[in-house]
């Protein structure tokens, strides 16, 4: 066998296309998106090459020259952790241990030569939402931008000596039918009889101008200490400004307390049940397809994309009443389009967010597990810290 680093555009079309022989005949695979995966590794579109992070792919051969495994390495520069680790990705191998060994064993080898200890894997070069971990349980059709893989890859990764450093849960719920923790209904009750609490959807002029702020500062104070960085207002009205093909400003939800914005839900239409009639290209025909399917079969799924409270008003009911109040302004009544519900991207690390799914009596529909790898295989192994 033998490794060939990724340098001409030969081989990064390759990169592509031996995932799609890989998984031709498995009827759960969805092929991403071409300029999704090619975006990651081109500097001209991700910024953290700029920010003096790396990155390298390899393609493995057989003896008759064809294409048996892949894997990518890279060097996050936002990655500030005691332990310098690094991460490899994009995955994907025959049903052969000495084959998935040789991947690891190169992604492994530049790692260690550029100064990391340890690597996790598999991850994105990129945000923590797409394309991150391996899927263990839950083997149906992958969520748009959420990887798909063999079951085998679990016993190829633990083999090796990767262990679990957290678990990803996506939780799933029907929209009608499924009724709300009693408990979390009375503290519901509570705030939405508080006239200085307000929860609206955000359309029109408002969903252009207004949507980015709000979301940008109930996101910089709910989530940016444990994420490890804010956000700003450009990078969030490039986000909102990315989503407005897919958007329904139905599933964007606000709180409000005397008029400032306190929490916030997105979701969006889950797009993957368009995207797998499109063969992974947008091109003319891949563009005409996905119209004519989101106009004539649109998704009847929609996917949560990120959920935040304020420190101020979290474990006070808050997300309750802001959830209970979409269920009665639109999730209840038929005329919604939408049947279940996913929520992608629960880490087991964040019990509060975990409470939350099972106070709307969601359940786990799949989970997906990220492995860390140390170098040193003297030194102890711990997990993700706990969120408080």
């Amino acid at each position: 066998m033998t490794i060939v680093e990724v340098t001409t555009p030969a081989q990064e079309k390759e990169f592509l296309e031996m995932a799609v022989r890989l998984y031709k005949n498995e009827k759960n695979w969805i092929r991403p998106l071409d300029k999704d995966i090619q975006g990651i590794f081109n500097p001209d579109f991700n910024k953290l090459f700029r920010q003096g992070g790396k990155a390298k792919r390899w393609l493995l051969l057989n003896h008759k020259g064809e294409t048996i495994g892949r894997i990518a390495a890279f060097l996050h520069p936002k990655w500030k952790e005691k332990q310098p680790t690094g991460g490899i990705g994009f995955f994907e191998c025959i049903q052969d241990q000495e084959a998935a060994f040789l991947l690891f064993d190169t992604a492994k080898e530049w790692l260690k030569s550029e100064g990391m200890q340890a690597m996790d894997g598999p991850v994105n070069y990129g945000e923590r939402d797409k394309w991150w971990g391996l899927l263990v349980e839950g083997f149906s059709p992958p969520n748009y931008n959420m990887p798909w893989n063999f079951a085998y890859y679990k016993d190829l990764f633990e083999a090796y000596g990767f262990q679990v450093y957290f678990k990803q849960f996506t939780y799933m719920r029907p929209v009608r039918g499924v009724g709300f923790d009693p408990k979390m209904i009375a503290r519901a009750n509570e705030i939405l009889k508080d006239p200085h609490f307000e929860f609206r959807h955000i359309q029109g002029k408002e969903l252009k101008e207004k949507a980015p702020q709000y979301f940008m500062d109930v996101y910089n104070k709910a989530w940016s200490r444990h994420m490890g960085k804010t956000l700003t207002l450009r990078e969030t009205q490039l986000m909102f400004g990315k989503m407005k093909p897919i958007m329904d400003p139905r599933l964007i939800y606000f709180g409000f307390h005397k008029g400032e914005p306190v929490s916030f839900f997105i979701n969006i239409p889950e797009i993957n049940q368009i995207f797998k009639y499109v063969n992974g290209k947008l091109d003319l025909i891949g563009k005409l397809n996905f119209l004519w399917h989101k106009t004539f079969n649109p998704p009847n799924k929609m996917l949560g994309l990120v959920f935040g409270v304020i420190p101020e008003f979290q474990g006070k009911g808050v997300d309750s009443a802001m959830i209970m109040a979409y269920n009665e302004q639109f999730a209840k009544h038929d005329s919604f389009p939408y049947k279940t519900i996913e929520m992608n991207w629960i880490g087991d690390f964040n019990p509060k967010m975990m409470r939350v799914c099972e106070q709307l009596n969601a359940t786990i529909y799949k989970t997906h597990h990220t492995y860390r790898y140390l170098f040193d295989r003297t030194k102890p192994f711990e997990r993700h810290p706990i969120f408080d």
